[in-house]
């Protein structure tokens, strides 16, 4: 009964194909699609999918449950495009068995052996039924799991069915309809496995859907939802495209079409859909972080592993694309051998050159598309995993510990986000090239085998040595690339302090030595970066070397081995070698990708896993049992330093303050002050003992931190505007006159670090900022230095007594003055409190408080003669202060905003930028031989083929002579190779040195008002992005940017030569190619210019946070910062989101013009008799053809980079012709070297403003400072006295008059030798990363024993020898580890060493107690006696002792005059200012 039945299926045979034909028995049978045996087993494998597929009809026609929410639910599209797909599959199946069954009728008058027909049907009805099963909606759980399970069975179906049907066509040169049906299955069963995966064919109307619900929003994120409705407005069409829009960017078109109409500006580029948001990938990272920690209870956490959890499933599906991508590319050759035989006479059926010519277009078309969606869907997991990662980067920074701080400076934080997590992020998109490159290399030697046999092996021993020769090259760049990472973050560290404190670097003229430091940096960096070049170049060599020695190799074995060689399996190999010869190619960068990700990935996870201030919160948090207490604190030790070993900052507090009491603090510098604050505050890391703050705090710190921003915005600090409440604020800050005179108002621009600001200007928008916040404990830092006597008694009594009435304050202050009004006061020495009392009770009980006081009364007493009240008391009550009354004078302004929106290049720049970088050492001479060479390169190539072509059929011709000639011809082709490399590698070289020299040079030499206009974030993300894509990319990516489009239209030629019909398609494409290039062009730049913009707008707001990071937590404005942040990053990755897939659209829609001009030339070389070499030209035709795709995708690709990094070379191009300071030297008008001798300075009708048509800031400013005179300079905030100074220093230009200094005019000499023979103690005290040694002298110029003499005189010998290291104790960058005082002391410390005969103290003792401050003051006067001394000071006593004191108002010289003889004039503004300091002191 079986035989029979196998009787009638097959007819007692084992292949039911055509007589003469055998068929291989056993296992091997199953794979002969031909074969009784497969067919049996496709049958079983139909009836059991068919099966299933019935049961989930059934299911859901069973089911009696009703959608009844259509408007929320519809079939997607992609469920739409299975559906047809698999139905139309189906259907052709069924007519091809219905066909097949009657085709047998009517030869063989019956039906048996019913294999050949029945498996069609079967195949049908199978796929058939898939297709009705997969659109079904609403199935419930067991349905579902069996639509799962019969995708992924159908799959695997596909696979078998498509890999034994290409092996039966490589194995006889054949395409039967059958065999075109079973490959198609493979397409079908992935679109089917989609839509199991992708919610069973439903899709959420909502945009926002795939949004995961079990997020919960950020605090403080909720009363967000309206700004997020406009947010959503104009939203991607990205995320609302149906599958068929989504394969062919259609839903680009909108953007491209309006970039084409006008140039496109922020506003008009749509925002990224929900899943793709800062917000989205950040909680996501953080979901997937949480859940690590609980699988890994213990150990670190590893975040390679939470990158593949978060993006598995994008990354999968690209994996499919990339896989559909290697399957149709390996077809190319199977069709050339196909043609080739077609041509030869050996066609199997009469229409079978149209048959293979719509074969070859659906195949390359199917390429297309499927590599597009890979490139675009990693390149989409690229951007989330970026974004992740600044935001990670973030919000670490704004946790970071203080000892953590000392290991990664500013400069090195801002890096991890401009160029680390770019270089992850640039990695997905090479991921599957990895093993995309091996699958793409095993089926090319499939069809090498199958062309040239055993030498094969030949082939494949060549390709292993030239893998194995790049692997010391590899290591190498691996070392180099690690190398020049820890180069390029000291040259950014010493970048970014040198530009973020170029003010004072001028006014010390020490911008040369800086610059010097930068160069010496950079050299180390070039010598990796040269190397890193060198190697790449060689790898490059020996990679593009391959598709010629491998073929050299191959043909040699094969004469050798006796294979014989024909048109058919030379061009067949050729074909399969080029397949493998793009992704070989690839290699280097491949290689450069995983080493840069993989380097950048350990930084970054390094800086993640760095101390935070962990016991913050819950220091804040107030226990119960305290409730009547607004803070408390008790602690033994109190320390920076974790280090049980290290010196604590404060031991022994014990301090309570209960709700509405103050509290003042007062000490010499360095006495733990600040850090007494900073522990209450909870940013100290040790404090053993207790630490409670109940209630909400303000913070004002000691060195004013300002927003870029508006004034408005730096009060309200995120709070809403409360128009009455913030009309008090301001008022009670003196800081209404300061708006008025102001061009916006308070809606005026404060530029980065509030450059446009006085410090006392700074301070007053600090205290509005805390006062508006209406919080219940205020620690102020010392927030009346920086302001005159007159503003201070305003503030104290308005602010202090007044608004604050009711608040707990802590007040750290060296104003004596106001100490009785305090309800205690803390005595601070030596990091201890050594008194703590009401004031009169400290006065009359502690020594040290009496001195402190006494300090102040001698220096307030000794310089006037005004009698003392009666009870000798020196200070005066709490009503006394109150009652002095208040006058503010108005300050100047500018006309316009000073911060200027980031400039960008608009419109199409042609040719000018890559001709700017061209300009730079011998670039061009570089380029045109690069150029040359790849010309000669290209041609060779092509004579070597056409050699190849016209004589593999001759007779005339032997094989030696043949293959000589050929390899002769490839090995000059790879000396014309190394040869362009070298010359692009010095281009690369030659370039990177002159750019960045050129830009350090304009960047040191750039006025004072580029800084004070441009955020130093704007420049940082220039020396480092865009620097870096110079040095490393620019030059290769030109190169080959160039060579690849030579190598396309060389391609097209040939096509057109060869097959001269094919000129009629070629002419138009060519044309509709420059059509959809301009196109593509007109947004895509823009596209870049913004997005370069907007990334140095994401640098310059984290710089910024990270300079305020402890007002920030203050504050508790994390959440906010931290959501403004992920603003920053998503309106950064809009731009970039859009230009990589404009980038796809094109190379997509020139890919498809490719596939017609190939598939055209085919059906014309077919049909033209090209004579006896017809095999060989056509061979050689179509392997051009078939690399067509390739080079243009390589070209397109290379475009679009070069693109990219041309926008690099503007943006840089923008700051390397900034106008200059005036010179430095001027030779034929030096000054002598002991110039000033005297220090006379005649100051005649000196005026100065900011910038041209903005008023007037001193106005006419005439007066003489003779020789060795003390001279006090004095006004109110904003009178123009630090402008005066500026003019002194030529930091700004005076517009009229001039200002002589012992008989030489100032702007007649240079820059370096004006501001090195000047001293100065600046306003704003500045240390730099280093060494104590090196703070204080940073030209080491003098000896230690100088040094140690000088730091005895300004009281900080003691501080530094407490330092282990002495001279040599670190110093971080900005100086954060010292205390503001030490700060002003390093300052003064400068101005001893250097000794110059004229001196400025700007503010320079605002931060030091009195008591210090008298001993400064002796110091200067006794270290200065001879020479001219200028002070700007708001303590009046530092100007009492001046010979003459200055009085400036509203820019204009109102009094200058002895001091006595000005405080007994009336209305003198001294005077004024003298009986206001006075009011407050006797």
């Amino acid at each position: 009964m079986g035989e029979t039945a196998w009787t009638l299926f097959c007819n007692n045979s084992n292949c039911s194909k055509e007589t003469g034909k055998t068929c291989s028995s056993g296992f091997s049978s199953i794979l002969n699609p031909y074969s009784c045996l497969n067919h049996a087993f496709i049958i079983s494998v139909d009836i059991l999918l068919l099966l299933v597929a019935l049961h989930i009809i059934v299911c859901k026609l069973s089911s009696k449950k009703i959608a009844t929410n259509s408007q929320s639910q519809r079939i997607s599209s992609l469920t739409i495009l299975s559906a047809i797909y698999n139905g139309i599959l189906s259907v052709v199946y069924l007519a091809l068995g219905i066909w097949t069954t009657f085709q047998k009728l009517d030869m063989d008058h019956t039906v048996l052996p019913m294999d050949g027909w029945l498996v069609l049907l079967f195949q049908g009805l199978s796929w058939l039924g898939l297709a009705i099963s997969v659109s079904m909606k609403q199935l419930n759980l067991p349905c579902t799991i069996a639509v799962k399970s019969c995708s992924i069975f159908a799959f695997l179906h596909a696979v078998f069915l498509c890999i034994s049907s290409l092996l039966e066509a490589i194995a006889d040169s054949t395409v039967p309809m059958k065999i075109i049906l079973d490959v198609s299955s493979f397409p079908g069963s992935i679109l089917f496995l989609s839509c199991a995966f992708r919610g069973y064919g439903l899709k959420d109307s909502d945009p926002n859907g795939d949004f995961d619900a079990g997020y919960a929003p950020l605090q403080g994120e909720e009363h967000d939802s309206t700004d997020e409705t406009s947010f959503n407005h104009n939203i991607t069409p990205f995320a609302n495209a149906g599958v068929l829009s989504k394969m062919s960017f259609w839903w680009l078109n909108p953007l491209l079409r309006k970039g084409k109409e006008k140039i496109l500006e922020n506003k008009d580029i749509p925002t990224l859909q929900t899943s793709c948001r800062a917000k989205a990938c950040y909680l996501k990272y953080m979901h997937q972080l949480r859940e690590q920690k609980q699988r890994k209870s213990s150990g670190s956490n590893s975040m390679l592993s939470i990158i593949v959890y978060s993006h598995w499933k994008p990354m999968l599906t690209s994996g499919f694309f990339a896989l559909i991508k290697v399957l149709t590319l390996s077809t190319g050759p199977l069709f050339l051998r196909a043609f080739i035989a077609v041509v030869q006479g050996k066609e199997t059926f009469k229409y079978e050159a149209y048959v293979l010519t719509l074969g070859l277009l659906i195949a390359k078309c199917l390429e297309s598309l499927s590599e597009r969606q890979w490139f675009f869907i990693t390149r989409m997991v690229g951007l989330q995993l970026r974004s992740t990662l600044s935001a990670a980067i973030y919000q670490k920074q704004l946790q970071l510990s203080n000892a953590a701080k000392m290991t990664h400076s500013p400069g090195e934080i801002v890096s991890y986000v401009t160029v680390d997590a770019y270089r992850i992020g640039e990695f997905p998109y090479w991921f599957h090239q990895i093993w995309a490159t091996s699958l793409q290399f095993c089926l090319a030697l499939f069809l090498v085998y199958s062309s040239v046999e055993l030498a094969t092996f030949a082939a494949l021993a060549a390709i292993i040595l030239i893998v194995v020769a790049s692997y010391p090259l590899t290591k190498s760049q691996l070392k180099y690339y690690k190398k020049i990472i820890l180069a390029q973050d000291k040259r950014l560290k010493a970048i970014a302090e040198a530009l973020t404190n170029m003010k004072v670097l001028r006014l010390h003229a020490w911008e040369m030595h800086f610059q010097n430091i930068v160069e010496s940096l950079r050299k180390d960096e070039f010598k990796w970066i040269s190397g890193i070049l060198s190697q790449k170049g060689y790898l490059l060599v020996l990679f593009w070397s391959s598709p010629i020695i491998v073929p050299s190799v191959t043909f040699w074995t094969c004469y050798l081995l006796g294979v014989p060689l024909n048109a058919s399996n030379v061009f067949t190999f050729l074909a399969s070698i080029r397949i493998v010869q793009d992704p070989v190619r690839l290699i280097p960068d491949i290689v450069q990708a995983f080493i840069g990700a993989k380097v950048a990935l350990d930084r970054i996870v390094e800086f993640l896993e760095a101390p935070e201030l962990g016991n913050r919160k819950s220091e804040q948090k107030c226990h119960e049992i305290f409730f009547d207490h607004s803070i408390l604190i008790k602690c033994n030790e109190i320390s920076w330093e974790i280090n049980p070993s290290s010196k604590p900052a404060i031991r022994d507090v014990d301090l309570v303050l209960k709700p509405g009491e103050k509290i003042a603090i007062c000490g010499e510098v360095g006495s733990g002050k600040s850090t007494l604050l900073a522990a209450a505050l909870g940013e100290v890391p040790k404090c053993n003992g207790t630490v409670y703050v109940h209630g909400k705090v303000a913070y004002v710190s000691q060195t004013a931190w300002i927003q870029t921003g508006s004034i408005q915005e730096n009060i309200l600090f995120g709070s809403v505007m409360d128009p009455v409440w913030y009309q008090e604020v301001v008022e009670t800050c003196c800081l209404v006159k300061d708006l008025e005179m102001l061009p916006f108002g308070d809606l005026t621009e404060i530029g980065e670090r509030g450059v446009n600001l006085s410090g006392g200007q700074k301070q007053r928008i600090q205290l509005a900022r805390a006062l508006y916040q209406n919080a219940d404990i205020y620690f102020l830092d010392d927030p009346f230095s920086a302001v005159d006597a007159q503003t201070a008694t305003s503030l104290f009594n308005e602010y202090v007594m007044r608004a604050l009435f009711a608040k707990t304050v802590l007040l750290v202050t060296h104003q004596v003055d106001f100490l009785p009004a305090f309800d205690s006061v803390l005595l601070m020495s030596g990091g201890e409190i050594i008194e703590a009392g009401t004031y009169d009770q400290l006065l009359a009980s502690s020594k040290k408080f009496q001195a402190l006081v006494n300090a102040h009364n001698n220096t307030v007493g000794s310089e006037m003669d005004i009698s003392r009240s009666s009870n000798g008391r020196a200070m005066a009550s709490k009503d006394a202060i109150e009652s002095i009354h208040v006058k503010e004078e108005p300050i100047m302004a500018g006309g316009e905003q000073l911060i200027k929106q980031e400039e960008r290049e608009t419109g199409d720049t042609g040719f000018k930028p890559y001709l700017q970088y061209l300009r730079h050492h011998k670039g061009f001479l570089y380029f045109t031989l690069a150029v040359l060479l790849h010309v000669v390169f290209i041609i060779g190539q092509l004579i070597q083929s056409y050699w190849l072509a016209s004589e593999i059929q001759s007779s005339q011709v032997s094989k030696r002579e043949l293959l000589t000639v050929f390899t002769v011809i490839g090995c000059s082709l790879s000396i014309f190779l190394l040869l362009r490399s070298f010359y692009v590698v010095l281009l690369g070289c030659g370039a990177s040195e002159s750019i960045f020299s050129t830009l350090l040079k304009s960047l040191f030499r750039a006025p004072m008002s580029f800084y004070d206009s441009t955020p130093v974030g704007r420049i940082l993300s220039r020396v480092s992005i865009d620097l870096s894509t110079i040095d490393l990319e620019m030059a290769f990516k030109l190169s080959l940017g160039v060579g690849s489009a030579m190598q396309t239209y060389f391609s097209f030629i040939v096509l057109a030569v060869l097959a001269w019909p094919v000129a009629f398609v070629i002419i138009p494409m060519i044309y509709l190619t420059i059509i959809l290039q301009r196109h593509y062009y007109a947004s895509a730049k823009e596209l870049m210019r913004i997005n370069g913009t907007r990334k140095s707008s994401v640098a310059s707001h984290l710089a910024e946070s990270i300079a305020g990071a402890m007002t920030i937590r203050a504050f508790g404005g994390e959440d906010r910062f931290f959501s403004k942040n992920m603003d920053l990053i998503d309106a950064n990755a809009s731009p970039d989101f859009y230009n990589f897939s404009a980038n796809e659209w094109l190379i997509q829609r020139l890919e498809i013009l490719c596939a017609i001009v190939l598939s055209s030339s085919a059906l014309s070389m077919t049909l033209i008799p090209l004579g006896s070499s017809a095999s060989g030209l056509i061979g050689m035709a179509l392997s051009y053809g078939l690399s067509l795709n390739v080079f243009l995708v390589f070209y397109v690709k290379y475009q679009c980079f070069l693109s990219n990094d041309v926008v690099s070379v503007e943006r840089l191009e923008q700051y390397m012709h900034i106008p200059s300071e005036a010179p430095e030297v001027i030779e034929e008008n030096r000054p002598p070297h002991d110039w000033p001798c005297v220090g006379k300075v005649d100051i005649r009708n000196l005026k100065v403003r900011y910038r041209p048509n903005a008023p007037l800031v001193l106005r006419g400013i005439s007066c003489i400072f003779e020789g060795g005179s003390k001279i006090g300079i004095v006004g109110r905030t904003g009178s123009g006295k630090t402008t005066f100074i500026g003019a002194l220093f030529r930091l700004v230009e005076p517009t009229d008059g001039e200002i002589i200094i012992d008989n030489l005019n100032i702007c007649e000499i240079g820059l370096h030798d004006l501001r090195s023979h000047l001293g100065i103690i600046p306003q704003d005290p500045t240390l730099f990363g280093g060494s104590v040694r090196y703070n204080i002298d940073p030209l080491e110029q003098h000896t230690d024993s100088e040094i140690w003499e000088v730091l005895e005189k300004c009281q900080l010998r003691e501080a530094v020898q407490a330092k282990e290291g002495g001279l040599n104790s670190f110093v971080v960058q900005d100086g954060s580890n010292w205390s503001t005082g030490q700060r002003q002391l390093f300052c003064l410390g400068r101005a001893l060493l250097k000794r110059s005969r004229i001196l400025v103290l700007d503010e320079a003792t605002a931060s030091i107690d009195n008591a210090t401050d008298s001993i400064i003051q002796k110091t200067i006067r006794t270290e200065f006696n001879d020479c001219t001394v200028i002070t700007v000071a708001h303590r009046i006593p530092t100007v009492m002792d001046c010979n003459m004191v200055l009085g400036i108002s509203d820019g204009k010289l109102v009094e200058f005059d002895e001091p006595m003889k000005l405080m007994n004039k009336k209305e003198s503004l001294f005077g004024q200012l003298v009986q206001e300091y006075w009011s407050r002191s006797s």
